[in-house]
This record gives C-alpha cells, structure tokens and sequence, in this order.
C-alpha cells in the first residue's frame, strides 16, 4: 500500500473512487486500486456515465445487443449503468464483509430529471436497488426539499442511501433527521437496522469556485485573504453538525437498536483552483468515521505528496465560524451561495443525463435499431 493512502486509512478516512467505467473493471485499474491504493468503495453519477460510455468501446456489444433486443434508450442506460455498478460491487465483495457493510460500497443515482418529484425517486431507488442485486450498493439521492422525503422512505423500506448534492449546514441538519425518520421506520417495519448503511454527501470545492469568484469582485484585502478557506471551513462545521446530531437521545437510542451512523462523505474533492494545493479536500478534511471520494487525479495527488497530519477536522469549528462570519461582513451571503450551487448541481446533472442519452442514442442508430 502507498504509505500516504495508508495513513489516510490509518485515520480514519475511507477512500472512495469518484470514477466507475467498464473498462475499468475489466482491464484491473480498479482493482489495482484496492490493491495500491486502500480504495474501498466507488461512487458514480450521471457526468461519469456519460464519459464512460462515450469513450469505451467495451459498451459496444452490449449496446449492440440490447437495441437487437428492442431496447430503447432509458432501457440500455438502464442495463449499462447498473451491470457496471453490480460488476463493481462483486469487486468489492471482500471489502463490505471485513468492514460490515460500511465500505465495499458502489454508488447509483436516480436519474436526475426526479430530483423534485418525491414518489418518483422513491419508486426508481427501488428499481435500481432490485436491478443491481448486491447487498453492497448505495443509491443516490439528491438533497432537494423533495428529496428529503424519498430519503426517509428509502431508508424506511430498508434500502441503504447516498444523500447527494449537499452544501449547506441546514440542509444536512435536515438530511440527517431524515435519515433517523428512516431508521425509525424500518424499525416500526422490522427491518434489521444493522444492514441499513447511509453516507451524506457534502460538496466542498463547489463552495470555494462560488465564494472566490465573489471574493475576487469584491476585491478589498480582507476579501482576498478569505479565498480558498470557506469550502473547508463549511465542511469543518459539517463535522460538528454530525458530531452533535449523533450525540442526541434519539441517534443514541436507534445505534443501541443495532443502526449505524450516516457517515459524512467529502465529496467535490478535486481542487479547481491552480493557486490552492491540490490535496486541499484531503489533507484538511481528514477526521475519524468519513469517506472522502477522489476523482483518480487527486488520488494520485494524495499518493504522490499528500501530508497526512491526522485529524484535521475536530474542534476546529469555532475557528471554521470564524470564517463565514467573516464572509458575510464583506459581503457574501452564504445562504445566497449555497441555493445558488444546488440549483446549478442539479442543472449540471441534467445536462450530463441530457447527454449520456444523446451518446447511447448515438449507439443505438448506428446499431440500426433508430430507438
């Protein structure tokens, strides 16, 4: 094992890919992975489809196969994405047996077009949850208002959730309740709590590109010396958020019934800005009981230089307070901010979903089924 990787793992710190493709499970870079690099679980979303299946040829025969078939469009990338996510999931097998459930875990989300439509998302995590078939699957689902609700009743039928697309601290004060209303509907339907896995992912880098842009309009020294600070700071007063949600009566009573903790996910994790060190997300988000997801190239990254230091994260939230206090009085609204990111997250999916629909449709026409 690379030592860096090895001491993020040593802290307490998951590392998840922020990448999945065929060829990647079928040429053993993945695999090499877990080997090399104490990867111990995948997530996905609709960008990484997209790419993945404009640019593998491994599609191909499948795809082939599927419009001989009959299948239309929402079918194949139905069957692609969730043959890829079960395909991993074996592959992590041996890693969800010796962690219990909390890594080996593959992520899948619900298309984004439902993000506002609650009975929708409840019904394809569903869907995607019997199509895979691993015990070891995550479904996605985005953290919209509407989305809260569908957590809670996936979590309540015993299926086991990735919250997406968080920026705000409220927000994941409300994502969390709805994980405890789920678990204590599973309890009500007896459902085995243990088997219940949920992480809450929360964006960080998103939060830097927003907030510098302001910083760098506003343009005063003390503005400019808050720049690539605020994305850390938010995700330090995330952690005591989870600290103090998981301390309370009600948290303490379901993980005494045999629930687990949802566990903070660090996520966005991949470094925009040019000037900022390009382990940032990392080196300063290590904290016990998180998973930070990795696009290969800030993996790497971490590898190669990555100053592990240990918990970077608690009892630092008095200091994180200072910071977006500190935005606020030169002028940057961090409620404004964070309606702002979900809103364009979402748009960003939709665009991505909008594509990966194009590029199999493409395939299909070639294939001569005109689906």
């Amino acid at each position: 094992m690379n030592e860096n990787t090895q001491a993020l793992s040593d802290a307490g710190v998951s590392i998840w890919l922020d990448d999945l493709s065929r060829e990647r499970i079928t040429s053993g870079t993945l695999a090499a992975l877990i080997t090399d690099r104490n990867v111990v679980g995948v997530t996905t979303n609709p960008t990484i489809f997209a790419n993945a299946i404009a640019k593998g040829e491994s599609y191909e025969a499948a795809i082939h196969e599927l419009a001989a078939d009959g299948a239309g469009v929402d079918e194949v990338i139905t069957a692609l994405t969730t043959e890829d996510v079960a395909e991993a999931c074996d592959l992590f097998a041996d890693v969800y047996a010796s962690t219990a459930g909390f890594d080996g875990r593959v992520s899948i989300e619900v298309e984004p077009g439902l993000a506002r439509d609650t009975a929708g998302t409840v019904a394809q995590a569903a869907e995607l949850h019997e199509r895979v078939g691993r015990e070891n699957v995550l479904i996605k689902i985005p953290a919209t208002q509407e989305g809260l609700e569908a957590i809670a009743a996936t979590i309540g039928a015993g299926i086991s959730v990735n919250v997406t697309l968080i920026f705000s601290l409220d927000r994941y004060r409300d994502v969390i309740n709805a994980y405890l209303t789920g678990l204590e509907r599973a309890q009500q339907a007896g459902h085995d709590l243990s088997s219940i896995h949920s992480v809450a992912s929360f964006f960080v880098s998103r939060v830097d590109t927003e907030i510098d842009k302001r910083l760098d309009a506003i343009g005063t020294d003390e503005a400019l010396a808050l720049k690539g600070k605020a994305g850390v700071a938010n995700a330090h007063l995330a952690y005591r958020v989870w600290q103090e949600a998981f301390a309370t009566e009600r948290a303490q009573t379901l993980l005494a019934a045999g629930a687990n903790t949802q566990r903070p996910l660090w996520a966005s994790t991949g470094v925009k800005d040019p000037s900022l060190p390009d382990t940032l997300y990392v080196t300063e988000l290590v904290a016990p009981q998180t998973v930070n997801t990795m696009p290969e190239k800030t993996l790497e990254a971490v590898a190669d230089h990555g100053e592990i230091a240990g918990d970077r994260v608690s009892g630092r939230g008095d200091e994180a307070e200072a910071v977006l206090d500190a935005l606020e009085r030169v002028g940057v609204s961090y409620t404004e901010v964070v309606e702002l990111l979900e809103r364009e997250g979402l748009e960003k999916f939709d665009a991505s979903w909008a594509e990966l629909v194009e590029t199999v449709q493409g395939h299909l026409d070639s294939a001569g089924a005109g689906a």
